[in-house]
């Protein structure tokens, strides 16, 4: 079993941690009034260094979702600030929001969502199309090379396996070289042998070309292939780990789950 370590504290309110590629600090967010409203998030406190691999586990409705879109950019917090390389995104105007989400951040789904009608390389391309930045294609053919699908990059995504397809959309996350790679459940459409070779590319993004991954999952063993895991119950921070094995992760998560039932019985 991985030691445990203290949970690292953020800095004094009103400065981002110099180290965190991202860091939410006090984001809470709720849905809905009154007796009605729903309390996804209670007040996260976390910071994420740069180069690292963090996996985000919990229970069914612990806020996992939410956290991911709120650190991400996709949806606002209704109280706390969201540091993006020290730049306090949650004032952003939705253009400026909008632009930071194109050049300064990559997103990976478990649908790949990749354009049918584009071929391979187009669609890794796709990112800087849209920023109206020149198309970097040697950029875009080198990130395929390094993702295993250098010959593939006339292809349309209807030619390709799922696995290939997912190569393709992580290509295309890296194409901008993104302060923070965020992952949702991206190997849930895959079987076991491609959810590992996936899972070993985004290890080698932050090992050999320093990204930064944040990857929400459900399954501990996607979950040991990141540098630590973070442990989310009720929308509050609930624990983490660093360095552990599936095994460990998936007996946390049963005390997790077990502890939400027992509180809601």
């Amino acid at each position: 079993m991985a030691p445990r370590r203290s949970r690292p504290q953020p800095e004094p309110t009103g400065r981002p941690a110099a180290h965190a590629a991202i860091e939410l600090r006090g984001v809470r967010r709720s849905y809905g009034r009154g007796g009605e409203t729903v309390h996804a998030l209670r007040g996260i406190d976390l910071a994420l260094g740069h180069g690292t691999f963090t996996a985000v586990m919990g229970p069914s409705g612990s806020g996992k979702s939410t956290f991911l879109q709120c650190a991400a950019g996709l949806d606002r917090p209704t109280a706390g600030e969201v540091y993006l390389g020290g730049e306090d995104i949650t004032r952003l105007s939705e253009d400026r929001l909008t632009k930071l989400r194109r050049n300064r951040i990559g997103f990976v789904f478990q649908s790949f969502n990749l354009l049918p009608s584009l071929t391979v390389l187009q669609n890794v391309l796709l990112p800087q199309r849209l920023a109206g930045e020149r198309q970097d294609r040697a950029r875009a053919r080198e990130l395929l090379s390094q993702v295993g699908l250098a010959d593939l990059g006339r292809r349309r995504p209807g030619e390709l396996s799922g696995g290939q397809q997912q190569r393709v959309a992580i290509a295309r996350a890296l194409i901008t070289a993104p302060d923070v790679l965020f992952a949702d459940e991206p190997t849930g459409a895959l079987d076991t042998t491609t959810a590992h070779e996936v899972l070993g590319l985004l290890r080698r993004a932050v090992d050999t070309m320093g990204a930064t991954v944040v990857m929400v999952t459900h399954d501990p063993v996607a979950a040991s292939f990141a540098d630590r895991v973070v442990f989310l119950a009720d929308g509050a921070f609930a624990d983490e780990l660093y360095h552990p094995d599936p095994q460990t992760i998936a007996e946390r998560m049963v005390t997790l789950t077990a502890r939400r039932v027992g509180a809601a019985a």
